[in-house]
């Protein structure tokens, strides 16, 4: 596997194990069981939702008070109610931490919270570690929909244009335009044309690229490589990067990163997200552009052109189509217009 994406697990599984020491023997139970069936990324994200929920028991929960995180057993589990996993949830609407920070969770958090809380009582019941499953008798916290914000056809030209030109960007921002032009139309090009995720954009290689397939290699999650294909468009835009990429004699030789700073270092995600702000601010400043709606942006369209969910769901790595129908369920009326129109009972 990629260098990038193993030297990335490694840290993963090394914060994994400085938050073990602060959990609860039953929950590193927990953790060891599930660690062939899920991602280092998944496991980090359980160790902090086990963290918060085994400190509100000892904070909030009177038949615990004071007991220490560390300390809790299968048979403190045991006493746990389902009221006491209600409770949990109102909790996570709003509360301060030990250092004095208040908190707030999203619906979509407290549901990822719910879920972790949910897995973990049902793997000790299956173990026949605890006597009963009393998440079974809570209902996950409801999510309602937000509108999907995506960019429509004229804004995907402008914004494009506004990165040759550079015509509307602040004074300062301009110093380094010149300088990152190409990188940064090939960039949002990848983004628009492919449907590719911040983290696979960022993990890509030179090597990764096949030129003359209008090809290029990715990680998805869970570390499985596949191949995605790429217009003439997105050809064009990374050529012209590729030229300027690979003439780059401060570059170090043993640098694979196709994507690279001013450092000459591999891109981040965190300054993907902000170069992806700094142009989309050009041209539709009312939306919240981030790299995730470009690539909504991208399913959107390539929706409308084949009709077909599958197709959609195979290009941006949807491993349920599900997931895929509620993010583009909401054209297929356009579709079902047009399509009415496509069976002609008459010929003029």
């Amino acid at each position: 596997m990629d260098n990038y994406f193993t030297e990335r697990n490694v840290k993963t599984i090394e914060k994994i194990r400085i938050k073990q020491r602060y959990l609860p023997q039953c929950s590193n139970d927990f953790l060891l069981g599930i660690e062939n069936s899920t991602s280092s990324l998944t496991r980090l994200g359980y160790c902090y939702d086990m963290l918060t929920f085994f400190t509100y028991l000892s904070a909030e929960c009177p038949k615990f008070y004071g007991k220490p995180v560390k300390s809790f057993t299968y048979d403190d589990l045991n006493m746990v109610s389902d009221y006491d996993i209600e409770h949990y949830l109102s909790y996570l609407n709003g509360y301060k931490t030990v250092d004095g920070k208040f908190y707030s969770n999203s619906e979509k958090t407290k549901a990822r919270k719910f879920a972790c809380i949910r897995a973990m009582f049902k793997f000790f019941f299956k173990k026949n570690k605890i006597n009963s499953n009393v998440t079974e008798k809570v209902n996950s916290p409801k999510i309602h929909e937000k509108e999907i914000i995506r960019l429509e056809v004229d804004e995907v030209a402008n914004l494009l244009d506004s990165v040759e030109s550079g015509d509307k960007l602040t004074k300062h921002q301009r110093q380094f335009h010149n300088l990152n032009e190409k990188r940064d139309l090939a960039i949002l090009t990848l983004f628009l044309g492919t449907g590719i995720r911040i983290s696979e954009l960022v993990g890509l290689n030179v090597s990764d690229i096949d030129m003359e397939q209008n090809a290029f290699t990715i990680t998805r999650k869970g570390g499985n490589r596949v191949i995605l294909y790429f217009s003439d468009e997105v050809k064009t835009a990374l050529s012209n990067y590729l030229v300027e990429r690979l003439s780059n004699k401060n570059v170090d030789k043993d640098e694979k990163a196709l994507f690279l700073s001013l450092r000459n270092k591999r891109l981040t995600v965190r300054s993907i997200e902000i170069l992806v702000k700094k142009y989309s601010k050009t041209v539709t400043p009312l939306k919240h552009i981030t790299p995730h709606k470009l690539r909504s942006t991208y399913g959107t369209n390539l929706y409308k052109e084949t009709g077909d969910i599958y197709v959609v769901a195979d290009v941006l790595g949807h491993k349920d189509v599900n997931t895929t129908k509620k993010y583009y369920a909401a054209i297929t009326d356009d579709i079902r217009r047009n399509a009415a129109n496509k069976v002609k009972l008459r010929k003029n």
